[in-house]
């Protein structure tokens, strides 16, 4: 392999805003937040979806705003029911 070519990979803290979960794992994404995790600092990577809140893994329903998105298209599509 090449040498200098490749970014540098370290420990990451993604933690999922809906369910509240963390998953450290090591990545190479950019980010200029840290958060303290039992006791040491991890770059912090926030996430709205991951495995412990994802339907398929959770296996529970999760209701996004589908209504307003409806009546929206409806509405901009002039659509009657």
């Amino acid at each position: 392999m090449k040498k200098d070519i490749h970014p540098s990979s370290r420990p990451v803290l993604f933690k999922d805003i809906t369910t509240d979960q963390n998953f450290i794992i090591d990545s190479c994404v950019e980010t200029d937040e840290t958060i303290n995790f039992e006791g040491k600092d991890y770059p912090l990577v926030k996430v709205e979806i991951s495995s412990s809140s994802h339907p398929f893994y959770s296996g529970k329903e999760r209701s996004g705003g589908t209504t307003g998105r409806i009546e929206k298209f409806n509405k901009k599509y002039n659509i009657k029911k």
